[in-house]
């Protein structure tokens, strides 16, 4: 039996959660899979932790704000320490239709691939994101490249698989802010195999994503930065 551990990050997401918990619980995995589910609060300010407490799974709530990765990594941690085979990262907004699991799912099956990326561009359907997000998107597939020596198209994807191998590398250093790109930095340079599968992804269902206006060049000039730093870090 292979454990897996859907892993979603959740900052006010009272609204979106429930669409999203009852289609995970509703879904029929291959046989062969055990899935377990759990939402890290991070410290959120409207009813998240209460929703997430109506259902059977696990609720891993921060006392503090750690924003994306550090709400990332605390679900990588409770993987490592709990024994799951694989780790499947999930955002809480809706974006990500838990039925597209299966996709990345068959991807490692028949790759192997220490992880495997939901992408939305590699088919023509489901929601692309803004034209500024697709420019600053193609920006980091660029650097991806220049890095990493791979053409990872969704870097920015937030819909990940990832092995025991990555989980246990992930849960002692994880980028801690915007860390999507970021970590594919950190994981190229440890040898691990990166696949991209197609997916089809929705727009939000509620709130509003905390990467906008102006705020989008500091998240182009930090990302920078930290992939850099990981590029020439010799550890």
């Amino acid at each position: 039996m292979i454990k897996i551990l859907i892993i979603i990050p959740s900052y006010n997401e009272a609204n979106t959660l429930p669409l999203i918990l009852e289609q995970l619980l509703l879904l029929k995995l291959p046989g062969h899979y055990q899935m377990e589910i759990a939402v890290v609060n991070d410290c959120s300010k409207d009813d998240t932790k209460m929703v997430a407490g109506l259902y059977p799974i696990v609720v891993l709530d921060l006392l503090v704000n750690l924003g994306i990765g550090g709400a990332v990594q605390t679900g990588f941690l409770y993987a490592n320490e709990n024994g799951f085979d694989i780790a499947v990262q999930l955002d809480g907004d809706g974006q990500h239709p838990p039925a597209e699991l299966l996709k990345l799912l068959d991807c490692y099956e028949k790759t192997k691939a220490n992880i495997v990326i939901g992408s939305r561009f590699l088919s023509e359907e489901g929601f692309k994101s803004s034209f500024a997000r697709r420019v600053g998107i193609r920006y980091f597939h660029w650097l991806n490249k220049l890095f990493t020596g791979k053409n990872i198209y969704d870097s920015t994807s937030g819909f990940r698989l990832f092995d025991r191998e990555v989980i246990a590398l992930a849960a002692e250093k994880y980028p801690d802010e915007y860390p999507e790109p970021a970590s594919l930095v950190l994981f190229s340079k440890a040898g691990f195999s990166i696949w991209e599968t197609a997916v089809v992804m929705s727009e939000r269902l509620a709130g509003k994503s905390s990467i906008r206006n102006f705020v989008s060049l500091y998240y182009c000039v930090k990302v920078t930065i930290s992939m850099l730093f990981l590029f020439i870090r010799k550890s």
